[in-house]
C-alpha cells in the first residue's frame, strides 16, 4: 500500500492537535488514520503525549508498533466516524493503552473522506466512567469481545435506521444463556425456531438484516457466547426489585438491567423514541451510545444573484 503524502495540511491540524493537548493537558492524541504515513514525522509532530492511531487495515497500521506507536485495528470501513471512534476508545481502555478516565485529543475526517478536517477534545470520564479495566476483563471473559461488539453494532445500526424509516426498540440478552432462558417465555412466535444452528449466526450479513425485520416484534432475542441467534419475541421476567434507574426509562431498560443483574449476561437496548443504545451489566449501564441519524456533510450554498434591471 502506497504511503500517503505527509502534507502541509495534514502537518497543520497536527500542530492544532498538539497545542489543544498541551494546553488542557491530555493524556493521548489520538489519530483515525485514512492511509499509510510516516511513523517518525508522525511521532515528531506530536511530542510529549503518548500516540495511539487507528484504521480499518492492517497494512494501514503496519510499522506502528516497531516506531513503538499504540494502535488499534478497527475493521468498520462501513461505520460512521462517531462509532470508528467511539470503538477505538473502548478498546483502548479494554488493552490497558488508556485509563477510563483519560483525557483524549483525538483528530480524524470528520466531513470528507481521505482529507483530516476536525479535532475533536474528548474527556473519557464523562462517557466511560463506568468502564474500569476490570469491568470490560469481565465483559470479556463472559461474553468474548467479538460477540458484544457485533451485537452492539446491530444495535447502533437499528438504532440509527430503524427500518423502512420506523423507528425501532428491541433488547438483546447476550452470554449466560441457560441461566436468561430459564427466566423468559415466548410473547408469541418465535420467528427463529426450527432453523439449524448454522443459520441463526450473527455473523451472517442475511442474518442480521433477518433480525432487522424481526426487531419490529415485541420481545427480546436471547443470544449465545458464540454469537448464535437462540431465541426470539421472548419475554424477559426478571425482578427489578432494588433497581434504581435514570427517570424516564421505560419497561425495556428495566428488563435489561433486571436481567444483567440475576444472571451473568450482558443486556443491550435499543431505545424506539431516541436510538440510544445502551450496555447493562450487573443492573447497571456500563456503556450509553447516541447513533447519528444522518451522516454530517458540507454542501455548497446555492443563490441566485439578484438580476439588475
Amino acid at each position: 500500500m502506497t504511503q500517503q503524502a505527509f502534507s502541509d495540511d495534514f502537518k497543520a491540524i497536527l500542530d492544532v492537535a498538539h497545542r489543544l493537548a498541551d494546553h488542557n493537558g491530555a493524556d493521548a492524541v489520538l489519530i483515525m488514520l485514512e492511509g499509510p504515513t510516516d511513523w517518525q514525522q508522525l511521532l515528531v509532530s506530536v511530542t510529549n503525549h503518548k500516540l495511539l492511531v487507528s484504521a480499518d487495515s492492517e497494512d494501514v497500521l503496519q510499522g506502528a508498533a516497531d516506531a513503538g506507536i499504540a494502535s488499534v485495528l478497527l475493521n468498520m470501513s462501513q461505520a460512521p466516524v462517531f462509532e470508528k471512534l467511539t470503538q477505538t476508545l473502548l478498546e483502548s481502555v479494554a488493552d490497558e493503552i488508556l485509563l477510563p478516565g483519560a483525557d483524549v485529543v483525538a483528530v480524524y475526517s470528520g466531513f470528507e473522506a481521505d482529507r483530516y478536517d476536525s479535532v475533536s477534545m474528548i474527556h473519557l470520564d464523562e462517557h466511560l466512567s463506568r468502564l474500569t479495566v476490570r469491568d470490560i476483563r469481565m465483559l470479556e471473559t463472559r461474553v468474548p469481545l467479538e460477540t458484544l461488539k457485533t451485537v452492539v453494532d446491530l444495535a447502533v445500526e437499528i438504532g440509527r435506521d430503524g427500518r423502512e424509516g420506523k423507528a425501532i426498540g428491541t433488547m438483546f440478552v447476550v452470554g449466560s444463556t441457560k441461566a436468561v432462558l430459564d427466566r423468559c417465555h415466548p410473547v408469541g412466535f418465535d420467528p427463529v425456531k426450527g432453523y439449524k444452528k448454522s443459520e441463526r449466526g450473527l455473523g451472517d450479513r442475511r442474518v442480521r438484516e433477518g433480525i432487522k425485520e424481526v426487531a419490529q416484534m415485541d420481545g427480546a432475542f436471547i443470544i449465545g457466547a458464540d454469537c448464535t441467534v437462540l431465541a426470539a419475541a421472548q419475554y424477559v421476567d426478571a425482578s427489578a426489585e432494588g433497581l434504581t434507574m435514570t427517570k424516564g426509562l421505560g419497561s425495556r431498560h428495566w428488563a435489561a438491567a433486571a436481567i444483567s443483574r440475576k444472571t451473568n449476561a450482558v443486556a443491550v437496548t435499543v431505545s424506539q423514541s431516541s436510538g440510544t443504545v445502551r450496555v447493562f451489566q450487573n443492573g447497571e449501564v456500563m456503556l450509553r451510545i447516541e447513533p447519528f441519524r444522518m451522516p454530517m456533510k458540507w454542501k455548497d450554498f446555492e443563490f441566485e444573484p439578484p438580476s439588475v434591471d
